[in-house]
C-alpha cells in the first residue's frame, strides 16, 4: 500500500529483488487487496498501517479472513503501533524506507513459513476450504464438485462410497436415482479439475469407492496432525467453513 513516504511501486520493486521467483501482486487500496486475496492463495502481505478507506490493521484481520495462515508484514513510518500490530499476530514489523535487507531477515523468520511444495496440489482446510496448484486456485465447474473433494480431503485417505457421498450432500433427499446420477456427474467435475493442473492422480476411483492420495498433497490440517508448528499456529478454529458437516469435525483439531 502507498503513501506520501512509500510507493506501492517501489515495494513491489523490493520484493521482487528479494523473491524473483516469487509471484508479486500489487495493489494501491485496500479493495484490490482483498479481491487480490479472493482470487489467488496470499503467503505474505506487506502492508501499511495508515492507508485511505481501511486501517492496515483491520486490512490485516480481513487477510486472515479469507487466508488463516497468511503472513502479514507491516511496512510503515510509524513506530509506535507495533504493539498494536504484533496483535494481529504480524510476521514483521518495518519501518520505512523498505530495505532490501531488512525485508530479506523478516522473511527467514515468518511466523507461517512457507511451505509448499511445486507440483503438488495445496489444500487449505483452515477457515474456508480452498485448493490450489502452484498459486492457482483449482477451478471446479459445481461447488458440489468441490464439496465432495472437500468431504474426501477430511476423510485423509478413507474411502468414501456413493451411498455415503450422496448422504453428505443431500442428507435425507428421497431422490435416490436421480442424485446417484448427479454425482457421477460430480465425479466427473472433479476428475477434469484435476486434469487440467495434472494432478488427477490424486483422485483415486475404485468402482464404488473414492478417495484421496494424501502423498500427493500439501494440506495445513495434515500438516497440523502432524504438529507442524506453522500449521498449529494457523489455525483459529475454523475449519472448511463453508459446510455444514464440518462442524463436526472441529472438536478433534482443539
Amino acid at each position: 500500500m502507498d503513501d506520501e513516504h512509500w510507493a506501492m511501486s517501489e515495494a513491489t520493486e523490493v520484493a521482487q529483488t528479494v523473491r524473483p521467483d516469487a509471484q508479486v501482486i500489487g495493489a494501491d487500496n485496500y479493495i484490490k487487496a482483498l479481491e487480490a486475496a479472493r482470487k489467488e492463495r496470499i503467503d505474505i502481505a506487506l502492508l501499511d498501517i495508515e492507508m485511505p478507506g481501511m486501517s492496515g490493521i483491520e486490512l490485516a484481520k480481513r487477510l486472515k479472513e479469507i487466508h488463516p495462515d497468511i503472513n502479514i508484514i507491516f511496512v510503515t513510518a510509524y513506530s509506535e503501533y507495533a504493539l498494536e500490530a504484533f496483535s494481529v499476530y504480524a510476521a514483521g514489523y518495518l519501518l520505512k524506507p523498505l530495505k532490501k535487507e531488512a525485508l530479506e531477515e523478516a522473511l527467514h523468520n515468518l511466523r507461517n513459513p512457507v511451505s509448499y511444495q511445486s507440483g503438488k496440489l495445496q489444500i487449505q482446510c483452515f477457515g474456508k476450504f480452498e485448493v490450489f496448484y502452484n498459486g492457482e486456485p483449482v477451478q471446479f465447474n459445481r461447488s458440489k464438485a468441490k464439496e465432495i473433494f472437500a468431504y474426501l480431503v477430511d476423510l485423509r485417505g478413507a474411502s468414501a462410497n456413493t451411498g455415503e457421498l450422496c448422504a453428505v450432500l443431500w442428507e435425507d433427499s428421497k431422490e435416490i436415482e436421480k442424485n446417484r446420477h448427479y454425482l457421477r456427474n460430480l465425479i466427473g467435475d472433479i476428475k477434469k479439475a484435476l486434469r487440467k493442473c495434472h494432478a488427477e492422480d490424486v483422485f483415486l476411483c475404485n468402482r464404488n469407492q473414492f478417495a484421496i492420495d494424501t502423498n500427493k498433497v500439501e494440506c495445513d490440517y495434515y500438516r497440523f496432525l502432524k504438529q507442524d508448528v506453522s500449521a498449529v499456529n494457523s489455525y483459529r478454529g475454523e475449519y472448511m467453513k463453508q459446510y455444514s458437516w464440518a462442524e463436526f469435525c472441529v472438536k478433534p483439531l482443539e
